[in-house]
């Protein structure tokens, strides 16, 4: 569930990033794709820093509650931003 929503989010931080930036902005579909795998990594980064969800005595996720649901986002969308910014200025580098 936590990926799901990571991913999601990353795409829509993707997609925002894309509109805000305008040098970066690679089409709806490269903006969605850039913002999924950033998304993904951030949501990822996130649970191994064991703020993804909310973990019982033996590690094991019990579920998601709304601060560890609206961190998913956060990480998600801050994830697919950034990589898209990343992705964007590498392109418009190769392009000079």
């Amino acid at each position: 569930m936590e990926l799901l929503i990571s991913l999601i989010s990353g795409a829509a931080g993707g997609n925002a990033a894309g509109n805000l930036i305008k040098g970066a902005n690679l089409g709806v579909l490269g903006n969605s794709l850039a913002g999924i795998v950033g998304g993904g990594i951030g949501g990822q980064v996130l649970s191994m820093l064991g703020m993804g969800g909310v973990a019982d005595a033996a590690g094991a996720v019990e579920g998601l509650d709304i601060g560890a649901i609206i961190g998913q986002v956060a990480a998600g969308g801050a994830g697919g931003g950034i990589l898209l910014a990343v992705i964007g200025a590498v392109k418009n580098a190769m392009g000079k």
